[in-house]
């Protein structure tokens, strides 16, 4: 390649590189733009309703995690087993009906605000809890069962010293499961009056406002990521004290 092809390439990779930089510039200027609109007009809202969707969250969550667990545990019981899949099939009515019937649902019976929507929130995350928490203790090495037994512990040690820790990674991973479907499915409480961060969601897209929009998405999205890490990190400590306790 002679000198006057080699600059001409070296002109065309400078204008290039200079067109793609202003376009870079543009579009970080616009999300910049973006987010002191979102900071300055919607951050009273965001702080009044992320309030709001924690607490659906928290207790929907919680009395699911209540329910659930003991509900696997019962269900994986011997004198249960002929029972289980049946109820199994019960509850997964909350994962095959979509979101929007359930809190349809859910407000034909409760009426409208918070009740319903957590009820319906309640539904919806109920059955990865309930399944993994009986597949978690069902799982466990039959040997294991065995050993404890010769051992002499009863049915109640053989369930806390043997069952439960060594099921405890499958039961969070159902625990983890459900809160994430509840955490994703909140937002559509606002539509049966349940407040929360749905209503920028639902309303930016209504209005055809972006920043709007995005300033109830993002700390959705934001919260779910949290609460997942937080839930893993739990979830290895717990795991780790429940198979080594003098660890």
């Amino acid at each position: 390649m002679n000198a006057a092809a080699y600059q001409g390439v070296l002109r065309r990779v400078a204008i290039f590189t200079g067109l793609f930089s202003i376009f870079l510039l543009g579009v970080v200027t616009e999300r910049m733009n973006l987010v002191v609109d979102i900071t300055q007009n919607y951050w009273d809202d965001i702080t009044y309703l992320m309030v709001e969707y924690i607490y659906l969250v928290l207790i929907s969550g919680g009395l699911a995690i209540l329910v659930g667990v003991p509900l696997g545990i019962l269900l994986s019981r011997p004198f249960m087993l002929r029972y289980s899949e049946g109820v199994m099939q019960v509850f997964n009515i909350g994962t095959t009906l979509p979101s929007l019937a359930i809190l349809a649902l859910s407000m034909s019976f409760l009426g409208i605000g918070k009740t319903p929507a957590i009820f319906a929130l309640w539904v919806a995350t109920l059955l990865p809890i309930v399944r993994n928490s009986y597949t978690g203790l069902r799982a466990v090495p039959s040997f294991l069962l065995e050993a404890a037994r010769g051992m002499g512990m009863t049915p109640g040690q053989l369930l806390l010293r043997v069952e439960i820790p060594n099921g405890l990674y499958v039961i969070f991973a159902g625990i983890r499961t459900g809160i994430a479907i509840n955490i994703g499915t909140a937002p559509l409480a606002f539509l049966i009056g349940g407040g929360g961060l749905g209503e920028l969601i639902f309303t930016g897209i209504s209005l055809n406002e972006l920043g709007m929009m995005l300033s109830g998405a993002i700390p959705v999205a934001f919260l779910a990521v949290l609460t997942d890490f937080l839930l893993g990190q739990i979830q290895r400590f717990t795991v780790s004290k429940g198979v080594n306790p003098d660890a």
